[in-house]
């Protein structure tokens, strides 16, 4: 086995790894970014536990065979990026939007949040959304809600009864 084969052998098990240990990556459009800004984005990405890697499209498509959407596949074009998160899809989304925006450089082609495909037009309504606390703390305000109005509900005459009965015990 030729030294070149066992690299790409190697690079694939690596693809492979990184997409079966991530829930959310996104594909990114790799064109003309300068190494400054390279190195910028993957440190943002770093602080915020998340990474991205410059890929071969065919090693990927070859590492990847079945495991990903045919829709998927059709992304891999030009030179590609795949951007990666294990827990925080929102915070991935957010700094690859927000760099995008302020660098007008980079495009993202697609993407697979938590197990489903997002493409590129629903890229900006993930990156919109809350964080993960804020959207959970949203929904316990949602249950809680009702719950605390039906509360107040059954408590409103108790509190007329006690204040009434205090009106006649101070008349008396």
């Amino acid at each position: 086995m030729s030294l070149n084969r066992e690299i790409k052998e190697k690079r694939a098990k690596e693809i492979r790894e990184d997409f079966k240990n991530n829930q959310t990556f996104f594909l990114v459009d790799y064109i003309n970014i300068p190494v400054s800004k390279s190195i910028e984005l993957r440190t943002k990405l770093r602080e915020n536990n998340c990474s991205i890697k410059v890929i071969k499209n065919r090693l990927a498509l070859k590492a990847l065979k079945n495991d990903i959407p045919e829709e998927f596949k059709e992304k891999f074009r030009g030179p590609t990026a795949i951007a990666f998160t294990v827990d925080n899809p929102v915070s991935l989304a957010r700094i690859l939007d927000d760099f995008i925006d302020t660098h007008k450089i980079l495009g993202v082609k697609a993407g697979i949040v938590e197990g489903q495909l997002v493409e590129s037009d629903r890229f900006k309504e993930i990156a919109g959304l809350g964080s993960r606390d804020e959207l959970m703390a949203k929904i316990g305000y949602l249950m809680a809600a009702p719950l605390m109005k039906f509360l107040r509900t059954w408590q409103a005459p108790f509190s007329s009864l006690g204040s009434m009965l205090s009106q006649l015990k101070s008349n008396k």
